[in-house]
């Protein structure tokens, strides 16, 4: 049995939640009966739910914004696969327990103070009176109380809850016991009761208030530094006056001394919203005088991932959008589909005026290694006035990467496509001196499809066979004496890669133009996407290897599908929270593999243009030395 106070009243009804606090708080259905008369509450809990998802997906924002622009994180471990507690904190912070708190401590507010009914809509008094409540009795308190909290008796069994979060997110904030949450209100109580009955409250003052104080605790445990450390170094006064990720205040609220709990207390400034309150506090405590301290620890990323949006219903699958979605392998789902038309929105948007910014990033063995993508979708890649505009983001990105010192940069899906800059030897040759090594990981790519074919395989039928890939895969199959059928219309590209195979070696590569040519082959290697009338083509039991964006539609049932050429990343890595697009947790594309073993062996080659097929078994043997596996292993 818990905590006195620490479990939620309604925390039985699950999924029921919501219904129930819809049909209790329905600003309609609250109407008193005081000194004779009927009153109807216009409550403020709709508007605050409104508030608090706007705030969470301001702050979200936020943090994808500054991040893209600078590379700044300010702890070194990503959000990690946290999927079933921080999927309840997303819940939670959304619509669900505090908020319903919120609103039935303002349902018994407004019966309790009759001064809240007939309210103006704009009092600027009220704001000057709210403004001192806080800073002199909210800020005092909730540092003096939150102490108290990480005392070891209350820790364990209200407030470790709070830190069960190894790297803290936005919506962390909003994460508690009852209890927490409990004291929480009414210590935001103050200042809004106080100017209430001061007589300069007003609506504006209530709503500004509430939305105020939980974007900046939000702000606070964001695990981004939004503000510039060079703004506190010019004006220290604002160390006091604005809650950042980063401002420590010494002698902060004492820990529990048990090593577990120690490692989770990451962001732990002591304030609400207001580190002067709890500098006041801290001091008529008896604890340190000493300053702000403030840690913004900047961190050059040693390696980049450079994908692009594949459509717009995937381009919700991102961790600043919808964190527990893309905490799971992408696939469609009917509770995302009303999102289409926003995100087709933004799309536009990003068409017309965007830059590159940060997915997601992790911590492999000391290094940070992050996602970025860049503001294109995959149609456009297809559209032959859009060339050029690609190509700049990509060589922006790139140039980016080596004022910043990268190390290794990888190129992802159609951003090393052949025929729009060969590979990444357009950027490469264009910029000579780059200290960032350039690679498209189709090496390991290759590798990872060849693995996968059975050793007594004795013919392949091989699309996209003249492809960077194809090309690769079908020399590498004739040098083990395996028949390729490579299905392609040009003669001339078919036999200048038949020359680069050993003369013994040649009369496995064979040219075909239909798909008819493959109705006796049941192993197909996909590289050129394919529709389901040519599937059918394919005798029962094929099974399709593939290395297309996006994959090929599963319509056979009596056939097999392989996913993407991809494999499982080292257990050591830190902060993978979230996937990557249909590869499953802890799983990435090949290509992303691919650059990672660019880093770790330390290779100072560009790995760009067409793959050397001699280095396929060498970069295989190193993937897995490196603990990279194969996603069936």
């Amino acid at each position: 049995m818990g905590a006195p106070l620490s479990a939620w009243p309604w925390e039985n009804l699950s999924k029921f939640k919501a219904l129930f606090v819809i049909c209790t708080l329905d600003s309609k259905r609250f109407q008193f009966e005081r000194r004779g008369r009927s009153t109807e509450l216009v409550l403020p809990h709709p508007s605050n739910i409104c508030i608090e998802r706007f705030c969470a997906s301001a702050m979200v924002f936020i943090q994808q914004y500054v991040v893209s622009q600078q590379q700044i994180q300010n702890h070194k471990k990503g959000g990690g696969f946290q999927t079933d507690r921080q999927r309840m904190e997303l819940v939670c912070y959304v619509l669900d327990n505090f908020i319903m708190l919120q609103a039935f401590m303002a349902v018994i507010a407004c019966y309790a103070f009759p001064l809240i009914g007939d309210l103006p809509l704009f009092n600027s008094r009220g704001f000057i009176y709210m403004l001192v409540l806080h800073m002199g009795i909210t800020e005092a308190l909730y540092y003096s109380i939150h102490r108290l909290f990480h005392s070891e008796y209350l820790f364990s069994r209200y407030h470790s809850l709070h830190h069960a979060s190894a790297v803290p997110q936005s919506f962390t904030a909003g994460t508690g016991t009852f209890l927490e949450h409990l004291i929480l209100g009414l210590i935001m109580g103050i200042p809004m009761l106080g100017a209430t009955w001061m007589g300069g409250a007003s609506i504006t003052m209530f709503y500004a208030y509430v939305l105020i104080f939980d974007f900046l605790r939000c702000m606070g445990h964001s695990n981004i530094e939004v503000m510039p450390s060079s703004l506190f170094k010019h004006i220290p006064v604002l160390r006091y006056l604005i809650y950042t990720p980063s401002g420590d205040v010494v002698a902060a609220p004492p820990r529990v001394p048990a090593p577990r709990l120690l490692l989770t207390l990451i962001v732990e400034n002591g304030a609400a919203t207001f580190p002067l309150g709890a500098f006041i506090a801290k001091n008529l405590l008896g604890a340190s005088s000493s300053c702000l301290e403030l840690r913004n620890e900047a961190r050059v990323p040693d390696f980049v991932f450079l994908a692009h949006v594949v459509d717009v219903h995937s381009s919700v699958h991102v961790p600043f959008v919808f964190r527990a979605f893309s905490s799971e392998a992408f696939t469609t789902r009917l509770v995302v589909l009303p999102t289409w038309p926003f995100a087709f929105i933004v799309m536009l948007i990003m068409w017309a005026w965007a830059k590159t910014f940060v997915v997601s990033f992790y911590m492999l063995r000391g290094k940070l290694h992050q996602t970025w993508s860049i503001p294109r979708f995959g149609f456009q890649y297809f559209l032959p006035f859009s060339r050029d505009g690609i190509n700049k983001h990509i060589e922006e990105a790139i140039l980016s990467a080596d004022r910043l010192g990268v190390k290794v940069i990888s190129l992802a899906a159609l951003n090393k496509n052949e025929a729009l800059n060969g590979g990444g030897t357009l950027f490469v040759q264009k910029h000579p001196n780059l200290r960032v090594r350039v690679v498209h990981g189709n090496t390991l790519t290759a590798a990872v499809i060849l693995n996968e074919i059975p050793k007594d395989v004795k013919e392949v039928f091989l699309t996209g066979a003249t492809s960077k890939l194809g090309r690769a895969i079908a020399l590498y199959l004739c040098r083990r004496g395996i028949r390729v059928l490579m299905l392609t219309l040009s003669t001339e590209r078919f036999q200048a890669i038949q020359k680069e195979a050993p003369t013994e070696c040649q009369k496995f590569l064979v040219q075909v133009t239909k798909y008819q040519a493959a109705q006796n082959c049941k192993t197909w290697i996909v590289g050129k996407w394919i529709t389901p009338r040519e599937q059918r083509w394919a005798p029962s039991g094929t099974h399709f290897h593939q290395f297309v964006v996006p994959p090929i539609l599963e319509l056979r049932r009596d056939c097999t599908y392989g996913k993407l050429a991809a494999m499982r990343v080292p257990d050591d890595v830190e902060g993978l929270g979230s996937c990557e697009y249909t590869m499953g947790r802890g799983i990435v594309h090949a290509c992303h593999a691919g650059g990672m073993v660019h880093l770790l062996e330390g290779w100072d080659h560009h790995e760009v243009g067409a793959i050397d097929v001699d280095r396929i078994d060498l970069v295989w043997n190193c993937a897995l030395k490196h603990g990279l596996r194969p996603i069936d292993s």
